[in-house]
């Protein structure tokens, strides 16, 4: 299997809620929400980066998708991590994530790798790294 990951998809128990965190709080560009003339197709579609999609989309559909039982959710399954080119911007992008209304779950700190970064949750509890690595800097 070549890696192919073209869409990464949150499960969100608020769609309407998880759009305005995403589209207005961090300022991520959409379209708004689409397929709601399907029962369980209303999505939300975010372009992050050339190839690269996110998706958010009400965990019960996931799971009538599925066919999976819709259960808890864990926070700590996954991380997605946003890279950015300095510490600065790190505080920058956690500062945006609090106005938003993200739960800040740990503040931007010195990692002991020799970054830094610091996580907050969306509306739905998902984890985001936001994170300065001196060996990963974006394009």
């Amino acid at each position: 299997m070549e890696p192919r990951v073209t869409v990464i998809t949150l499960g969100v128990d608020d769609l309407e809620a998880s759009l305005r965190f995403y589209r207005d709080g961090l300022g991520f560009a959409t379209d708004g929400i689409v397929g709601q003339e399907f029962e369980y197709g209303a999505v939300v579609f975010i372009d992050l980066q050339p190839g690269l999609r996110l998706a958010l989309w009400p965990r019960k559909s996931i799971a009538h998708d599925t066919g999976l039982t819709l259960s808890l959710s864990n926070a700590t399954e996954m991380t997605l991590g946003h890279n950015v080119a300095s510490k600065a911007e790190v505080d920058a992008v956690m500062g945006q994530a609090a106005v938003a209304g993200a739960a800040i779950v740990k503040a931007a700190h010195d990692t002991f790798w020799g970054g830094y970064s610091g996580y907050f949750q969306d509306p739905d509890g998902h984890l985001w790294e936001v994170v300065w690595n001196p060996a990963f800097l974006p394009q």
